[in-house]
C-alpha cells in the first residue's frame, strides 16, 4: 500500500462517501434502496442526496473488527488523525481535517457530551466503549450552521441500539494480552407500545507498557498502565399512537486509570517514579417527545438533555486535582414539508454550562437555526442553513452552510460541493481559571472561527462493483486561542490553514469479499510562523478487507499507515519529526450455532514498536479471544 500508488488513485476522481446523521430518535430510518442519514441535514435524507463528506460505520463493521473502544474504530476514518497517550483508556484526541483537537462536535443519541470543565473543551474518546453502538457517522467540514460551537472541523454522531421484537439477550466474554478481561451483556426488545435496550460493559486491561525504556533512569523499572471501565446504557421508548411517541436515553461511565505521569521537579524532566491515578465518573441523559401534525407534514421533537462529569486525578508529586462540569440543554426542532421537493427545518436551543471545580463559573447559550432542503428533477439536491448563537459572555455569532450535490444516475456519478463557517467558543477555564503567580485567565477572549469549502466527485464503475472518489477540502482558521509571548495569559492570536484530499477505492469482486482503500493527504500550516501544525501527518492510508469464507466463518483485516508528523518530544522543547507507523490487525469470527459464536483477533500483527504521541508507546503485538451468546 505505497503512497505513490494511492496518490495515483486520487486522479481517478470521485468523492469520499457522503451522508450525514444527527437526530438520534430518527436515526434508524432507512430507505428501502439505500441508507438514510440525518447528521448532515438534521432530517432523514438518502445518502445520494447529501453533499457533505461523511463516513458511516455500522454495528456489523464494529463487530467484524472486534473493536472494544471508540479509538479502535475511529483511527481508520479518512480525514481524522487519532492520538492516544498510551494504551486502552488513555487520553485520546482527534484532529479532523487538520483542525485542533477541540474542534469536533461529539453527540451521543442527540446529547452533546463535551465536558465544560476541561481546559480546552475537547472530548476524550479514550474511555468510550462500543458494544451498544448501532452506527457512527462522521461529518467533515465546518458545521456550525447547524450545530453551533465546536463544529469547526466537523461532527461525530454516535447512535446506540434500539430494541424491537421479542426479547433478545446477548452476552460476551473475552480475554487476552496485557491482562485483558472484558465482559458485556445486553437485553433488547419490545412489548406492545414499549421498546427497550439495556447494556452493560466492563473492560479491564491490567498491564500495558506505555513508557519507553530509554526515558527511564538506569535501573528504574517501568510501571505499566492499568485501566478499568464500567459502562451502562439504556434506551427506552413508548409509542402512544402513529403520531406521538416518547423516549429516554441514558449512559453512565465509571473508570479507573493508573498511568506514569511526568516529574517536572527534576532537571531534566523524567517519568514520575510513582504512578498517577485518574478516577472519572460521568452520566448523560436525554428525554424527548416526538409529534407529527398536519398529516405528517410537520415533524416536531422537543427534548431536554443533561450531562455531568467528574474527574479526580492524584499524583504524589503534585497532589490532587478535581474537575466537575455539567450541562443542561433544552432543544426544539421542527421540519415542515412545504411541498414534496422542499422541506424547511427550524429549531431553537437553550443550554447552560457550569463548572463547580476547580472554580465556580457558568454561561448560557441561546440559539436558533433554519435550513431549506430542496431538490430539482431528482438531479440537483441542496441544503442551505443559517444559525444564530447568543452567548451570555462573549456576545453573538452567526454561521451558515451551503451544500449542493448533482446526481447523474445513468452514469453512476455524483458531484458535490459545500461551503460553511464554524466557531469554537472560549471555555470557562480559559475565561476564568487563574494559575497564579504566573498565568491568568482572559475574560475578553473571542471565539475561534473558520470558513471552509470542499469539492468532490464519486463514480461507480464495472456494474457498481467498483466505486472511486475524491474530495478536496480547504479550511481557514482565525482568532485561534494561544498564550501570549510572555506566557502569562491566553489571547486570540493564531491563524492557520488546512487543506488536502480524501480519496477512496472500494471493490467487491464477489458477494463474499469486500475491499476498500482510503487515502488522506493533509497540509496544516501555522500562517504566522509558516510551520506545520503538530500531530497532523500529511499522509494516512488504510485498507479494510472483509471475507465471508463460509456461512459460519468470516475474516476481517485492517491495515493502517500513518506517515511522519511534527511533534514536541515528551521532555523536549523544540519541534522534531516523529517517524510514521504501519500496523496490521486480523480478526476471525466463527458461528458455532445460531446462539453461540467464538472469535479471536491479533492486533499489531507485525509487532511494530512506535510512539504516538512522542514519548508514549502504543500497544505491541496482542492476541485476544472470546465467546458471544445470544438467547
Amino acid at each position: 500500500m505505497r503512497i505513490q500508488l494511492l496518490g495515483s488513485i486520487v486522479g481517478l476522481a470521485a468523492v469520499a462517501t457522503a451522508a450525514g446523521v444527527a437526530r438520534a430518535d430518527n436515526a434508524d430510518a432507512e430507505d428501502s434502496l439505500q441508507p438514510v442519514m440525518v447528521t448532515a441535514t438534521r432530517i432523514p435524507t438518502p445518502e445520494s442526496q447529501i453533499a457533505s463528506s461523511v463516513t458511516i460505520i455500522t454495528a456489523d463493521q464494529i463487530a467484524a473488527s472486534q473493536a472494544t473502544s471508540l479509538p479502535d474504530v475511529l483511527k481508520y476514518v479518512p480525514g481524522l488523525n487519532l492520538v492516544q497517550s498510551g494504551g486502552p483508556g488513555a487520553q485520546t484526541s482527534i484532529f479532523m481535517r487538520g483542525t485542533n483537537s477541540n474542534h469536533t462536535k461529539v453527540l451521543v443519541d442527540g446529547v452533546d457530551v463535551s465536558d465544560p470543565s476541561t481546559p480546552n473543551g475537547s472530548f476524550d474518546f479514550g474511555q468510550f466503549l462500543v458494544q451498544d453502538i448501532e452506527r457512527i457517522e462522521v461529518l467533515r467540514g465546518p458545521q456550525s450552521g447547524l450545530y453551533g460551537s465546536d463544529a469547526i472541523g466537523g461532527v461525530i454522531n454516535i447512535i446506540t441500539r434500539n430494541g424491537s421484537g421479542p426479547a433478545q439477550w446477548v452476552g460476551a466474554l473475552e480475554g487476552g494480552s496485557f491482562q485483558t478481561f472484558n465482559q458485556a451483556a445486553a437485553v433488547r426488545g419490545s412489548q406492545d407500545a414499549f421498546n427497550y435496550a439495556v447494556n452493560v460493559e466492563h473492560e479491564h486491561t491490567g498491564s500495558t507498557p506505555v513508557t519507553p525504556l530509554e526515558l527511564l533512569a538506569p535501573g528504574e523499572g517501568r510501571r505499566n498502565d492499568y485501566d478499568d471501565n464500567l459502562t451502562a446504557s439504556t434506551k427506552l421508548g413508548y409509542t402512544v399512537n402513529s403520531n406521538l411517541d416518547f423516549g429516554v436515553v441514558g449512559r453512565y461511565t465509571d473508570t479507573h486509570l493508573h498511568f506514569t505521569g511526568d516529574n517536572f521537579n527534576v532537571v531534566p524532566a523524567a517519568p514520575d517514579a510513582n504512578q498517577s491515578e485518574t478516577d472519572t465518573s460521568g452520566y448523560d441523559g436525554r428525554a424527548f417527545g416526538h409529534l407529527l401534525l398536519l398529516d405528517g407534514r410537520l415533524d416536531q421533537t422537543l427534548d431536554v438533555a443533561y450531562t455531568r462529569n467528574r474527574s479526580d486525578t492524584f499524583a504524589l508529586d503534585s497532589g490532587e486535582s478535581l474537575d466537575i462540569g455539567q450541562r443542561l440543554k433544552f432543544d426544539y426542532q421542527g421540519a415542515f414539508k412545504l411541498i414534496d421537493s422542499q422541506t424547511l427545518v427550524f429549531g431553537a436551543e437553550h443550554a447552560r454550562d457550569e463548572i463547580s471545580e476547580p472554580i465556580d463559573a457558568g454561561l448560557s447559550i441561546d440559539s436558533g437555526y433554519l435550513e431549506l432542503q430542496s431538490q430539482l428533477a431528482q438531479r440537483l439536491f441542496s441544503a442551505i442553513n443559517v444559525r444564530y448563537d447568543s452567548n451570555s459572555l462573549f456576545g453573538h455569532k452567526a454561521t451558515y452552510r451551503i451544500a449542493p450535490t448533482y446526481v447523474i444516475s445513468e452514469t453512476g456519478t455524483q458531484l458535490r460541493a459545500s461551503v460553511g463557517t464554524g466557531f469554537k467558543a472560549p471555555t470557562l477555564s480559559q475565561l476564568f481559571q487563574n494559575f497564579p503567580p504566573t498565568f491568568f485567565a482572559n475574560p475578553n477572549l473571542k471565539p475561534e472561527t473558520s470558513i471552509g469549502w470542499d469539492l468532490g466527485i464519486e463514480q461507480a464503475l464495472l456494474a457498481n462493483t467498483v466505486r472511486v472518489g475524491a474530495t478536496y477540502f480547504h479550511i481557514r482558521l482565525r482568532d485561534l486561542i494561544d498564550s501570549n509571548d510572555a506566557f502569562t495569559t491566553n489571547i486570540n492570536v493564531d491563524k492557520a490553514t488546512t487543506s488536502g484530499v480524501e480519496s477512496f477505492v472500494s471493490y467487491r469482486p464477489w458477494a463474499a469479499l469486500t475491499l476498500r482503500v482510503d487515502y488522506t493527504y493533509t497540509e496544516a500550516t501555522d500562517d504566522t510562523t509558516q510551520q506545520e501544525l503538530l500531530r497532523r501527518p500529511k499522509n494516512k492510508a488504510s485498507l479494510d478487507a472483509n471475507w465471508q469464507a463460509s456461512s459460519a466463518l468470516s475474516f476481517h483485516t485492517d491495515l493502517l499507515y500513518v506517515g511522519p508528523w511534527d511533534d514536541i518530544p515528551r521532555y523536549g522543547f523544540a519541534t522534531a519529526q516523529s517517524p510514521g507507523n504501519f500496523t496490521v490487525n486480523v480478526a476471525g469470527n466463527y458461528t458455532v450455532t445460531s446462539n453461540f459464536e467464538v472469535y479471536a483477533r491479533m492486533n499489531n500483527l507485525l509487532d511494530r514498536r512506535y510512539e504516538d504521541p512522542s514519548g508514549f508507546l502504543q500497544p505491541a503485538f496482542g492476541v485476544f479471544g472470546g465467546i458471544r451468546v445470544r438467547l
